[in-house]
């Protein structure tokens, strides 16, 4: 559906975090205060000004206002940078992944490089996995940890032999957690920290069961791929309060192997889980809750709607334009900038135009719920002058 469109008033939308911010006269789209009831369930700062007045704002402050739909003065900019973050610093994969010191380390060269509005907090996508089990490990020192050996689930008493979860003991768990202490600790609360609780019941299932198996078993064993992910929903809630208690200011989950089910199936077996776990968490989480599923998730976008997370992270394949028009203003658009094509591989000048194209696009549809970043996370040799060209944007 097309959303109505408000006035044209010609403004000046800043839409770089640095010092020596650059103004780009555009068409921009003005309205009330705010475009809608603010999200229940987590804080949206209070005030009446509208972008023209707004002074500069603390980048966590921006991305609050901004996903509260309230006005801010320019667009904020958080790219999905993990591993990234390591090759920055010059460490291992191995390392940043396996040490809560040269993580934190690492994510605040990043930062202190480029200024970026969000910083992201993660290891990798098998931290649940290995914390219900799994074993875990990496082949090179330069690979991302992921599962070695055999599946953990083979058979229906593998399920419960699964441990009750606890995190303060289990797998990486504790790491993570310090990491999220030293973090918000030397960041303050100016920065805005993006932590992933690791993946959605689907996927962590996936990770446990093995991606082969698991897409034969949905179809030809529906109930205990579901007593898997019951198992896998009780690890994500207790993960995810831990780092809501911890001091994260979103939370982001992905479920990309369900991009795999197709809408029907996604809908009827992947959904449900993310609206219980997500549902589970805003019982007692204020923060924000994010979905995020690689590749073009299109056909599921309605369905990812529904989910209850207040922002949808989407990658390059998905048309932005169209997923303007099919989500509600009131939930965030976090991306949506190819890393690999583009921002490891492109020129300045390309980053620039594509950079003002999505800014463009999330304007004209009047969505001031619209973070700039890439669609999945960076690539390891993305050169830093075309992240100075992301950040610094000087139109």
């Amino acid at each position: 559906m097309n959303f109505p469109q408000e006035p044209e008033h010609d403004s000046t939308i800043r839409i770089a975090n640095c010092g020596r911010r650059k103004e780009l006269k555009q068409t921009q789209f003005m309205g009330g205060e705010q475009d809608g009831a603010a999200q229940e369930g987590f804080h949206v700062p209070s005030g009446t000004d509208g972008c023209e007045s707004c002074p500069e704002l603390a980048s966590a402050e921006l991305i609050r206002r901004t996903l509260g739909g309230l006005h801010a003065p320019r667009v904020p900019i958080g790219p999905l940078a993990v591993h990234y973050c390591a090759r920055l610093a010059g460490v291992s994969i191995r390392e940043f992944s396996t040490s809560s010191r040269v993580m934190v380390d690492c994510i605040l060269r990043y930062y202190e490089r480029f200024r970026p509005d969000a910083v992201w907090l993660s290891a990798d996508t098998w931290v649940s996995a290995e914390a219900m089990g799994a074993t875990v490990g990496a082949l090179a020192d330069d690979q991302p940890l992921g599962g070695l050996g055999g599946p953990r689930i083979r058979r229906a008493a593998d399920i419960d032999c699964i441990p009750p979860p606890r995190v303060e003991s289990q797998g990486r768990y504790p790491l993570m957690l310090d990491a999220l202490a030293r973090l918000a600790e030397r960041l303050g609360k100016d920065v805005f920290i993006v932590v992933c609780f690791d993946q959605y019941p689907f996927s962590l299932a996936a990770a446990l069961m093995g991606i082969n198996e698991i897409m034969v078993k949905v179809i030809e064993d529906r109930p205990g791929v579901e007593a898997l992910m019951e198992r896998c929903l009780e690890y994500g809630l207790a993960y995810g309060r831990a780092l809501s208690e911890g001091g994260a200011d979103m939370l982001s989950g992905g479920d990309s192997p369900a991009g795999l089910l197709g809408p029907r199936i996604y809908r009827e077996l992947a959904l449900p889980y993310e609206q219980r776990l997500i549902a589970g968490l805003k019982r007692t989480a204020r923060q924000p809750i994010s979905l995020h599923i690689c590749g073009n998730s299109l056909p599921m976008l309605g369905s990812m709607a529904e989910s209850g997370a207040d922002v949808l992270e989407i990658d390059h394949q998905v048309d932005l334009a169209h997923a303007c028009r099919m989500v509600s203003p009131q939930l965030t658009l976090w991306g949506n900038l190819d890393p690999v094509s583009l921002l490891a591989n492109g020129t300045a000048a390309e980053i620039r135009q594509a950079a003002l194209q999505a800014i463009a696009i999330a304007r004209a549809y009047g969505r001031r719920r619209f973070v700039l970043s890439s669609g999945c996370t960076l690539a390891m040799e993305t050169p830093e002058e075309n992240l100075d060209a992301l950040f610094r944007c000087e139109y």
